[in-house]
């Protein structure tokens, strides 16, 4: 008879179950262990900081490089960290792209601070769920908190609520949803959009292109987001919203929303509030702003211009986590209607129902997600380890330099300045001395971005305003200062004048 201790072997048990039949080496982490390695990471961090300008901006890796120095499966038996940490060091590091790097300049920075990495350490270690205020009591009383006195730090209007979402994308959906629900009066998430009327979206035609994502996954459908021309400044035109929204109600179609930009992706654009504001009221219009980059700005008394009108608006969102020094993801969401907001999005099924639901923020109703992380915890720490006068110094500093910028683009001869610069990011082409039409010039441009950010000593992103092609640079990563701007474009008009950069093969009359 077969000893039950040591049964035959049986290929199907072997797949579903090796582990009866392999002794295993099951690597958990000691307690000691852990300690010691927190403190190598720590250092490692700490070295991270202070040379990461030693790196590269970006690898020089092709599609599939990594990948093809992974093993093909999983291991089976555990590991020791220090095998996974040289891992990371030869396999994983080369292939990143260091986003704190002084002389990135591309897409819009991704915040990140000393305070910030701490906080974030002990959000890790708690792992807290922290969906509603039973599950985490200091989570939701320290991001009720935390909101207001961002609310009060960028000079909102005092009656808003705020939570903290993931991204502005989340946010804006969250904004959409309350607007479908509004103008249905709450029909759709009762009945779906069978019965209503065909609404209709309204936003910039430099409007960031989450926002089409959204109104699909709102269910208005992309056919129903209507364009609104831009002056020459890139900002909307309030009379053609108005008479947008004329043309929908002629033809039968519900206005719904309207999303204005405080700082379009592509130049920074600002959308007029207050004209917007009152078209939008005027027709029942729900307003959204979405000032997901430069709505840390607003810390600046004298950068609230931007926000002029903004009682008139519906939502808000920013994202601390791009120009306010705290890692992603973090993003300020505020309302003027709070009962509107928990009435778009708050089920309670039994086993949530807790003695203090009346009591209390429960944020799970406040948005999309059930599952939430402490990510107020960050914000808390940034805000307390700056200061507001910290943090409005370091903003100044990065306008600072983007005027710098503006202005040496403007006194070089060779290069055009494209979109006004209200912040810091600053949009150009270069012109070589010639006669050269716009299809060529985007071509030469093109060319010589990719020179630039293959050499892995700068990165830099590009836009298209008005079928231009234009190369973006934007200094707000924490610790941008204008010595790397200054390098960085001695750098662009190097490549650019030097024999490389030259547009000879460029047809002037392309």
């Amino acid at each position: 008879m077969e000893s039950q201790e040591n049964p035959p072997a049986h290929p199907a048990a072997l797949c579903i179950f090796p582990a009866r039949y392999e002794r295993h080496n099951f690597s958990t982490m000691t307690h000691h262990e852990f300690r010691a390695h927190a403190h190598q990471l720590a250092d490692w961090m700490a070295d991270y900081f202070e040379n990461i300008a030693d790196y590269p901006v970006k690898p020089d890796v092709k599609p599939g490089d990594i990948k093809a120095q992974l093993p093909a499966g999983p291991p089976l038996q555990g590991e020791a960290f220090e095998a996974m940490m040289a891992d990371f060091q030869n396999i994983i590091l080369p292939g990143m792209t260091h986003w704190q790097h002084p002389q990135f300049f591309a897409y819009f920075p991704t915040g990140l601070s000393g305070p910030s990495v701490l906080a974030e350490m002990l959000t890790a270690a708690m792992g807290a769920q922290c969906m509603i205020w039973y599950t985490s009591p200091a989570a939701e009383e320290l991001e009720d908190r935390v909101m207001e006195w961002l609310r009060e730090m960028l000079g909102l209007p005092s009656d808003w609520v705020g939570v903290i979402q993931d991204t502005a994308s989340t946010a804006t959906l969250a904004a959409l949803i309350i607007a479908r629900e509004k103008a249905t009066a709450w029909a759709v998430n009762k009945e779906g959009l069978y019965t209503a009327p065909r609404l209709r979206v309204y936003a910039s035609a430099q409007v960031h292109s989450s926002i089409l994502k959204d109104v699909r996954i709102a269910g208005f459908g992309e056919d129903n987001l209507v364009f609104i021309p831009t002056d020459d400044n890139y900002a909307m035109i309030p009379e053609a919203l108005e008479q947008a929204i004329r043309n929908d109600l002629a033809q039968g179609f519900r206005p719904a929303c309207a999303v204005a930009a405080m700082g379009t992706t592509s130049s920074t654009a600002i959308d007029p509030l207050r004209p917007i504001g009152e078209i939008c009221r005027r027709h029942g219009v729900f307003l959204h702003v979405d000032a997901a980059y430069a709505g840390a700005a607003l810390l600046l008394p004298e950068m609230r211009w931007m926000s002029e009108g903004m009682e008139l608006a519906d939502s808000f969102v920013f994202n601390p986590h791009k120009w306010m020094f705290t890692n992603f993801d973090c993003s300020a969401f505020y309302v003027r209607d709070k009962a509107a907001l928990l009435r778009s999005f708050e089920i309670l099924p039994e086993y949530l129902k807790t003695p203090e639901d009346r009591l209390v923020n429960n944020y799970r109703d406040w948005g999309i997600p059930l599952g939430r992380r402490f990510r107020a915890l960050k914000l808390w720490f940034v805000i307390r380890s700056y200061g507001v006068k910290g943090l409005q110094a370091k903003i100044r500093e990065h306008i600072r330099i983007g005027q710098w910028l503006a202005q040496a683009v403007d006194e070089a001869p060779d290069f055009e300045r494209m979109a006004p610069v209200p912040l810091n990011l600053v949009c150009f082409r270069y012109c070589p001395e010639g006669h050269y039409s716009d299809e060529a010039l985007n071509r030469i441009n093109e060319s010589l971005l990719q020179r630039l950010n293959a050499s892995g000593r700068i990165l830099l992103t590009q836009t298209k305003l008005n079928g231009r092609y234009v190369i973006r640079l934007v200094a707000g990563q924490t610790d941008a200062n204008l010595e790397a701007v200054q390098r960085g474009w001695e750098m662009i008009q190097e490549v650019a004048r030097g024999e490389e950069g030259r547009a000879d093969a460029f047809n002037p009359h392309d």
